[in-house]
């Protein structure tokens, strides 16, 4: 049964989010954080130029005030919001850096992976000592069966984490793909959440009603991005919340899109490198590939999104 503070808390996360985005949007217009594509990309994204980006400050802000609201009741929100906020932060500042300090690579590769390592370090911290229940992984399709071996359980979230965090990251490339992505999964959690109990439902309906007020602007055309403050912090809410609920090891049916968004980046990049320059596809993300293929980008997007809805389902029927 949908409890009320399932509704309350999508409804005040939708509202907060279409309330803020009419003012977020001009006030990032005016600092001129505007999007840059690539030259050599997909020629029809070049208009895109200038589209404000960082507008997931407009998703974390709806996430944050909603889920306090709740949080004393529902201490399993914490960790999901934990990760959820920090990635946004890391994402957040290699935002800056890349529009509007003008640093083109914003934060170095090392440098995110050592903010997004020591996240990770708290998140497992946490489990292990407030909720060890979470590092028992649930067996889908087994009658409620579960794996626990703390020495390969807990290098494992290191592994969902930080994977899935990065696959939300390069899934985030066409007007309302991560949002409309994330948003089935989103939902998804949460009847997953009710139906088990497992408490962290406010956060995944808050979750759910800031992405589809987010969306309202962010379909295409796309007046918003929400750059990596967006899509960091929607991969640390998916990897936590998945570990809350214990099925970790579902992310790459539900998460399908997002594991082969950055699968095809490491092929192509490895292709590239193997054969002196040539490509495996016509561009990584794949998504791109399909564009380039003769796709329109609404084409893309309704596929993704269908296909995440779709394998939720198929996860719904093994728990």
């Amino acid at each position: 049964m949908i409890s009320l503070e399932v509704v309350l808390s999508l409804l005040i996360a939708f509202g907060i989010s279409v309330i803020l985005s009419p003012l977020v949007i001009p006030f990032l217009r005016k600092l001129k954080v505007g999007n840059t594509e690539r030259e050599d990309g997909v020629k029809a994204h070049l208009k895109k130029n200038g589209t404000p980006t960082m507008g997931g400050l407009i998703i974390l802000i709806s996430i944050l005030v909603t889920s306090l609201m709740f949080a004393g009741r529902y201490p399993r929100i914490i960790p999901v919001l934990f990760l959820t906020l920090g990635f946004g932060i890391i994402g957040f500042l290699d935002d800056y850096l890349k529009v509007v300090l003008k640093r083109s690579d914003g934060l170095m590769p090392k440098q995110k992976f050592i903010l997004q390592f020591v996240l990770t370090t708290i998140f497992v911290i946490y489990i292990l000592v407030a909720d060890p229940d979470c590092l028992r992984v649930m067996l889908p399709f087994t009658g409620g069966m579960y794996f626990e071996c703390v020495w390969i359980t807990v290098p494992f979230v290191y592994l969902v984490v930080l994977g899935t965090v990065n696959g939300v990251n390069f899934t985030d490339g066409l007007d309302g793909l991560a949002t409309g992505v994330t948003t089935m999964v989103a939902v998804f959690f949460t009847v997953v959440s009710i139906g088990m109990g497992a408490g962290v439902e406010p956060i995944t309906a808050a979750v759910t009603g800031a992405l589809l007020g987010f969306l309202m602007f962010n379909a295409h055309p796309a007046k918003v991005f929400m750059g990596d403050t967006g899509s960091l912090a929607l991969g640390g809410f998916v990897a936590g919340t998945a570990y809350m609920l214990q099925i970790p090891i579902l992310i790459p049916v539900f998460g399908l899109v997002y594991m082969v968004e950055v699968l095809s980046v490491i092929i192509q990049v490895t292709y590239f490198r193997k054969t002196g320059g040539k490509r495996f596809f016509k561009m990584a993300p794949i998504h791109h590939h399909f564009e380039l293929s003769g796709w329109s980008e609404t084409q893309v997007v309704a596929l993704f999104t269908v296909v995440t809805a779709l394998l939720c389902l198929v996860c719904l029927s093994g728990l």
